[in-house]
This record gives structure tokens, C-alpha cells and sequence, in this order.
């Protein structure tokens, strides 16, 4: 679904736009040449754009520095405090992560806004579940979905009245089926751009699980602008887990993966050899599916559909491109099935 576009630093958002990967540091932002550390590394992981907490008037400060360094856009996310806002933008943030309704009344959001539109900074408000204004959950007998959208267009008006219109959208809940319903029924009521996410989703695992079913569900229905997973722990997962997400529904570009959950025809050690290709090709860019096959059941099928297919015979393996038998493989396939694609990809390398 289209939505209004704006800019967040040098990337495009909304209007159709690639969907943008963005996660959190959990540094304490005061300490720039740590914060910076994880923030490059997020770049580096394939994070288009980087929040921070600022939280103080050091971290203010920091933001300078903070910007200075950073190789993607950041994010600053703030709360009850105006002249944080402010400051950060002040101080070269791309875009504030607020709630109008929590940082001291309407002429403090006019100032904010201010600001922000002066220097060109969209703004994102970030309802969540638990946090919900009182009067709406009172009247909704608790937190629903319904509410969740109320409360982020109560908090947009707020913006739309002092004049403010680059408004990005979040509605996150660590229940999955809410967070769907409240992201579909807020596409069909603005054109805000939309940020996505299962909040609280947990560790890595189910936490990974969650976030790709709401997050997918969503993309599919065509539904978000930038998406972030949220993990419990180091934030590097998270940008995997969304790169991930993002291929595996059709938006991004890169080596897609393909093996066999094997069975008792298996003749060569499947797993192995599909974790070797995985890694070797981790940061592949180019558009291809790969596949790892353990038998001629399904192998050959697959491999017409893949640009390079291995599959598994007795103690050796069948390679195919682009659907074309080419050649039988034995001693280390794995190897020797890396280093052909490898040589046919080699303007990657």
C-alpha cells in the first residue's frame, strides 16, 4: 500500500520505497566511541538506519558525535522531555522517535515540530500496547487493537495541528494477532508511513519466529515501510532476522537459500554441506537461489528452479546450472560445489 513519502536523511521512506531494516543499540549512548562501535557494526550487519536512546543532556551532546560517525541515519528516541528532542535535532538526528502526548502539553509538540520540520526531520510515533492512554483502555475494557490505532492518530493529530505532516507510524504489541490487526486497520485509515515490528518479541528463536510471522504476514499484504525484529540481547541478530524476513517475502535482493530437510535416501551429509554453502555465500548480494538437495526425488526438481543446485547421489553429488545438468562431483563436494559458484559469480568477488 503507498503511502506519503519523505526522506530520512538520504533515504527515501514511504511512496513506494524499498522497506528500510532498522534496529536499536543498547550502549549507553553517552559513550559515543561504544555506541559507534555498535552502530557501525549494525551498518555493516545491513541496517539501513540506526536508533539511539537520548535520554539526557549528555546524550545530546553525544548525538553530534554520534552523527558525525555514524555510516546510516540515526533515529533518536525520546520521551517527556521536549528539549531532548529539540537538541537532538539540533545536533544532526535524522529522524525522533516521540509520543506528542507525553512531553508537556500542546505548545511543547509545536516547538518539536518546529524544529523538525525546519530541519527536515520526520518524526515516528510509537504507540505500544503497554503503554496505552488510560481513557482508552477504560473504554475499551483493556488493550485492543482498535485502541492502539486511536492512540497513534490521537497523537498524530496533535502533530497535524502544529502544522507537521512527515508522520511515520508504529503499533506494536508482543501479541502477534493484535499487532497484525492494528497495523492492517491503520493502513486502511492514513497514508502514514508505517514502521513494523513485534515488540518484546523475546530471544533469538521464538523470539525470531514471532516477529517474522507478524512482520511477514504484514509485508505480504503488502503493508510497511522500515521494520525492526526486536531481541532480547545484541541487536546484531535483528538485522540478520529482518534481511531475512525481507527476502523471504520478495523485497530484497541477495542469495537465496534452498535445502532438503533429508530423509532415509539421503546419501551425503546434507546439513554439513548446507551450512558450508551458507556461509560461504552469507554476504552474496547477487539475486540467486542455491540449493543443497540429499536425493533424486525432489534434487533434480529443485535444481530447475535454482541457479545452482547440488544434489546428493552415493558418495558424490550432481551439480546443475540454471536447471542444466553439468557435471558429476566427488572427494569434497561441498568445496568443490562452492569454489564453481564462486567462478560462474565471480563479478561479486
Amino acid at each position: 500500500m503507498k503511502t506519503r513519502a519523505m526522506k530520512i536523511g538520504n533515504l527515501d521512506i514511504g511512496g513506494g520505497s524499498r522497506v528500510l531494516v532498522q534496529s536499536m543499540t543498547n550502549t549507553d549512548t553517552r559513550n559515543v566511541a561504544e555506541t559507534l562501535e555498535q552502530i557501525r557494526a549494525l551498518a555493516a550487519a545491513g541496517c539501513d538506519l540506526v536508533r539511539v536512546s537520548v535520554y539526557d543532556e549528555e546524550c545530546v551532546r553525544a548525538v553530534r558525535d554520534l552523527v558525525d560517525g555514524s555510516p546510516v541515519p540515526l533515529v533518536a528516541d525520546i520521551h517527556f522531555d521536549h528539549r531532548l528532542a529539540i537538541g537532538a535535532v539540533e545536533n544532526g538526528i535524522a529522524k525522533l522517535r516521540i509520543n506528542p502526548g507525553n512531553i508537556g502539553g500542546e505548545e511543547n509538540v509545536r516547538r518539536v515540530a518546529d524544529a523538525a520540520r525546519m530541519h527536515h526531520v520526520p518524526i515516528r510515533i510509537g504507540v505500544n500496547a503497554g503503554s496505552l492512554e488510560k481513557d482508552i483502555v477504560e473504554r475499551d475494557g483493556g488493550r485492543t487493537a482498535q485502541g492502539m490505532v486511536d492512540s497513534a492518530l490521537r497523537h498524530a493529530a496533535m502533530l497535524e495541528k502544529a502544522g507537521f505532516g512527515d508522520i511515520v507510524l508504529s503499533l506494536k504489541c508482543s501479541d502477534v494477532p493484535m499487532t497484525v490487526a492494528a497495523y492492517r486497520m491503520a493502513a486502511q485509515k492514513c497514508d502514514y508511513p508505517l514502521h513494523l515490528g513485534v515488540t518484546e518479541a523475546g530471544l533469538p528463536g521464538r523470539g525470531s519466529i514471532k516477529s517474522a510471522i507478524g512482520i511477514g504476514a504484514l509485508l505480504l499484504d503488502g503493508i510497511g515501510d522500515t521494520v525492526r525484529v526486536s531481541l532480547t540481547g545484541s541487536p546484531l541478530p535483528e538485522a540478520q532476522a529482518a534481511i531475512d524476513i525481507l527476502r523471504a517475502v520478495g523485497l530484497r535482493g541477495g542469495a537465496r537459500f534452498v535445502s532438503c530437510p533429508t530423509c532415509g535416501r539421503t546419501r551425503i551429509d546434507v546439513n554439513a554441506i548446507a551450512q558450508q554453502v551458507e556461509q560461504a555465500f552469507a554476504g552474496c548480494t547477487k539475486d540467486v537461489t542455491i540449493a543443497v538437495m540429499g536425493c533424486v526425488v525432489n534434487g533434480p526438481g529443485e535444481a530447475r528452479d535454482a541457479d545452482f543446485a547440488l544434489c546428493g547421489g552415493v558418495n558424490c553429488g550432481a551439480l546443475y546450472i540454471r536447471g542444466q545438468f553439468v557435471k558429476k562431483l566427488t572427494g569434497d563436494i561441498a568445496a568443490e560445489f562452492i569454489r564453481i559458484v564462486r567462478e560462474a559469480m565471480n563479478d561479486i568477488y
